[in-house]
């Protein structure tokens, strides 16, 4: 990790939809002075398991995987993180120590900000509070989808669910069809959903097979979401 040179919160990605959306522009400035900005390589942690959280980490570019290591010493992907996003949230309100580990999945670059200095910017400014109690019932309404997904579906209905959450994130159209604009090995994807290596790469075959998705290397693309959806077991 080193420390880069200091970007302006006003162009960050996190502004317009992230928990300081509805600061003015001095407000949005003053945050700036406050923050320091610090740039990972891929695989550097920004945090890990078990360690004291001392404030919050906005992301401005990058990806970042929240893992979590069971008794069993067995690692689990919990979620992905990219540009716009926050973690140390939940710190906030607790005294907990982090219940994950924060790794860069790529060159990415992280701004963080003392837990003191954003406590009382959200006694100033209660829309900063509500930002984020707002994510952090998001954060939770994803996680018990993701429960209830582990336990109700099977393991190609949580595959296809697992590609349309990459494409809703890091999905780039290319004519007629999805890039997912993130590199993940097998065992990463295995993890998420819950599963073997060998199943992950049968089911990936399957999707293949049906002309659902393609794949170059590491890169896969989504051709037809439709029947993605179906296989999903997922109706709107």
């Amino acid at each position: 990790m080193k420390k880069g040179s200091t970007s302006s919160c006003e162009s960050c990605p996190s502004k317009k939809d992230g928990i300081f959306c509805n600061l003015d522009f001095a407000e949005i400035m003053d945050i700036s002075t406050h923050k320091i900005t610090n740039k990972y390589k891929k695989g550097q942690t920004l945090f890990v398991q078990g360690t004291h959280p001392f404030g919050l980490y906005c992301i401005s570019a990058g990806n970042i995987k929240l893992t979590k290591t069971g008794i069993d010493g067995k690692e689990t992907i919990v979620r992905i993180v990219n540009a716009g996003d926050i973690l140390g949230h939940r710190s906030l309100f607790t005294n907990e120590d982090f219940g994950k580990t924060a790794t860069a999945m790529e060159d990415t670059e992280v701004c963080f900000i003392d837990k003191k200095y954003i406590l009382s910017l959200m006694e100033k400014n209660p829309s900063v509070a509500l930002n984020i109690i707002n994510k952090l019932s998001r954060d939770m309404g994803n996680a018990e989808n993701k429960l209830t997904s582990l336990h109700q579906k099977n393991v190609r209905e949580r595959l296809a669910e697992l590609l349309l959450s990459l494409k809703a994130t890091h999905g780039v159209r290319e004519n007629d069809r999805w890039r997912v604009d993130l590199k993940l090995t097998r065992e990463e994807m295995a993890t998420m959903i819950g599963t073997a290596n060998e199943t992950l790469i049968r089911f990936m075959t399957e999707f293949k097979e049906a002309g659902i998705i393609e794949q170059e290397g590491k890169v896969i693309f989504i051709k037809d979401e439709a029947e993605l959806l179906n296989w999903a077991n997922i109706h709107y």
